[in-house]
């Protein structure tokens, strides 16, 4: 694929509420040293009620685009990674749209599990290369509580809400803004039942009058997700950074999917990344699936952890399975 893929602004938005350790201690049977012994998670963020997976896309795509110095209007295509859309129908996308108050884009929801925010880049790129001179909107955001089994304290003390965007265009990059140098994409469906989602999808229709069972909430196997997304995230990384006439010495920092402190940690050890080199937001956010590293990127680029010529690794990990791995250079 040949062409510029800028990177012109970014933004995020996570809920006021913040759910702690110790308030689930209350709700599960559960402790604040447990969770944070195998998660890293000290924190997370819950939507209040009422607040959807695109209230929270507004405002971080608003985000992005004063980042950008942009308007809506500027936008052609709006690009949305989520696994909890606001409904089945219509579009999270549309709704965007809509609050975003610009009508008669492009608009269409992405759902590749974690892994939807580097997805949904690569889209863009594809966009940009076949429709020169479009301003993209890549957006990903989530309301996983909203499919969190409180009751199941294997997975509900993981996940928190939040929303993170980017603005994508083919214009010279400015000072702050960033480059996406490759993007790699990869899946597995043979392994789709280790990680699901099932309640409410064709496969496991419901009825008028149904209760709702497990299969509507996220389950997990968690030893074999663990092994999986360390052994894919790392391969990707190195694939990617070998691709493109790289080391990993020359990676500034590391910025991988915010599930799990043991699977970042293991990841980076693999990779020969530490400390300052690898951005952790997990401890205060949770894992927020297809928001995470959007998230975690925004945040990067406001505490100034990227500095001009500075290169950066994206890295991610879904159910499906999906995974991938980007590179981006900074001006």
């Amino acid at each position: 694929m040949h062409g510029l893929f800028t990177i012109e602004g970014f933004g995020r938005h996570v809920p006021d509420r913040v759910l702690t350790n110790a308030e689930l201690e209350t709700m599960v049977d559960t402790s604040d040293d447990w969770i944070t012994s195998r998660t890293g998670i000290k924190e997370r963020r819950i939507v209040a009620p009422g607040e959807t997976s695109s209230d929270l896309a507004a405002k971080a795509a608003s985000n992005a685009l004063l980042s950008a110095g942009r308007e809506a209007a500027d936008l052609s295509h709006i690009f949305y990674a989520t696994f909890t859309p606001d409904a089945f129908c219509p579009p999270a996308s549309c709704i965007l749209q809509e609050k975003l108050g610009i009508r008669g884009r492009a608009c269409v929801d992405m759902n590749a599990a974690c892994s939807g925010f580097l997805y949904a880049i690569e889209a863009a790129r594809g966009t940009l290369a076949l429709r020169p001179g479009s301003t993209v909107l890549v957006t990903a955001a989530e309301v996983t509580t909203s499919r969190t089994n409180w009751a199941d304290r294997a997975t509900c003390v993981l996940f928190g809400d939040g929303a993170g965007a980017i603005v994508v265009s083919d214009r010279e990059p400015k000072p702050g803004q960033a480059v996406i140098e490759d993007v790699v994409l990869k899946a597995d469906g043979s392994l789709w039942p280790l990680l699901t989602v099932k309640g409410g999808g064709s496969g496991w229709p419901m009825k008028l009058g149904d209760t709702i069972k497990d299969e509507f909430f996220i389950e997990m196997n968690g030893p074999e997700v663990y092994k999986n997304a360390v052994r894919s995230m790392g391969s990707v990384c190195e694939e990617i950074v070998e691709k493109n006439g790289l080391v990993m010495d020359d990676i500034d920092l590391f910025i991988p999917h915010q599930a799990n402190l043991r699977i970042i940690e293991a990841v980076g050890k693999r990779l020969k990344f530490s400390g300052n080199r690898v951005m952790v937001t997990v401890d205060r956010y949770g894992n927020t699936s297809a928001a995470s590293v959007a998230i975690a990127l925004a945040d990067a680029v406001a505490e100034g952890r990227v500095k001009p010529g500075a290169r950066v690794l994206l890295t991610v990990f879904g159910g499906g399975f999906t995974w991938g791995a980007a590179l981006l250079k900074f001006v």
